[in-house]
């Protein structure tokens, strides 16, 4: 199987500035994963018998989902790279994602797709805060 996100990486013409290509890549991966995680947990939410309890899941999840596509969508762009603008949204994506991973967790055990939405929002905050932490 390939890597598309670090082929593109590898493939991308001009210094990557010091950025660590590794931890770039991995967060990239779970922004996506998180989104579509984040995405298919709310649906399934609106598909339970008690949809009214779990509004504010719902509510995150969107949250979350587009936080995350966002900012897959920013750290794949390297020309005009912006230290500054990375950080803050870095920080905004693993804050959305605890949040999230919280609400989730919340209902994991009577929702499976909360506890597997959960589990990708733990891992993207995890990669977040782990590429933020990484730049100069």
């Amino acid at each position: 199987m390939t890597n598309s996100v670090k082929d593109m990486l590898d493939a991308y013409p001009a210094d990557p500035g010091g950025v660590d290509l590794a931890k770039l890549a991995r967060c990239i991966e779970e922004c996506l994963a998180c989104a579509q995680a984040c995405t298919a947990c709310a649906d399934a939410c609106l598909a339970e018998e008690a949809v009214g309890e779990l509004t504010r899941c719902i509510r995150t999840d969107a949250d979350c989902a587009d936080i995350c596509a966002a900012t897959a969508a920013v750290l794949s762009r390297r020309t005009g790279y912006d230290a500054d603008v990375t950080r803050t949204l870095l920080q905004a994506c693993a804050t959305v994602c605890k949040a999230c991973g919280d609400e989730c967790r919340s209902h994991a055990d009577m929702h499976d797709h909360c506890r597997v939405c959960a589990e990708a929002c733990r891992r993207c905050e995890e990669a977040c805060n782990d590429l933020m932490s990484s730049l100069g």
